[in-house]
């Protein structure tokens, strides 16, 4: 049996025969923005489902008077949102860790909603919701950057 990268076989070790082996293009630094972005990703998939959970069990926590907030909601329905968002959230960015495709469009489209959300909530908690508003902005940069250095190949 012969290694193909073989000198035996091919020539010179580090020649490739035509058609036997593809180079993957050589991923750069910024991929490591991407795996950031996964990684706040899954931190605020599990933020998102703590809001939830705690505007679940008690809607009293997020009360604020009907002239300081930016939307008027439903505390317990906006639980279930941030409940079932911070999961999806958490799963795309465990997709995205595995280089799947869909969770960068996934991790965007949701980072925009999270920051949208965050907005809404910045007259209950202000430095909790700019600081969400921020990674949001951060996951953002790095998928649209630099998303496609850890595509599954």
């Amino acid at each position: 049996m012969t290694d193909p990268r073989s000198t035996a076989a091919y020539g010179s070790p580090g020649q490739y025969a035509p058609g036997q082996f593809t180079q993957t293009p050589e991923t750069s630094g910024w991929a490591g923005w991407v795996v950031f972005a996964g990684t706040l990703m899954i931190m605020l998939g599990v933020f998102h489902a703590i809001q939830g959970v705690v505007a679940l069990f008690n809607d009293q926590y997020y009360l604020v008077g009907a002239s300081g907030l930016t939307l008027q909601l439903d505390y317990s329905a906006w639980g279930w949102v941030h409940l079932i968002g911070g999961v999806v959230v958490l799963l795309a960015g465990f997709g995205l860790l595995a280089g799947q495709t869909w969770a960068r469009v996934v991790g965007v489209l949701l980072a925009i909603l999270s920051a949208v959300a965050n907005f809404a909530f910045v007259a209950a908690y202000p430095v909790w919701s700019i600081v969400m508003i921020a990674l949001d902005v951060l996951i953002i940069f790095a998928l649209t950057a630099h998303g496609q250095e850890l595509r599954k190949r």
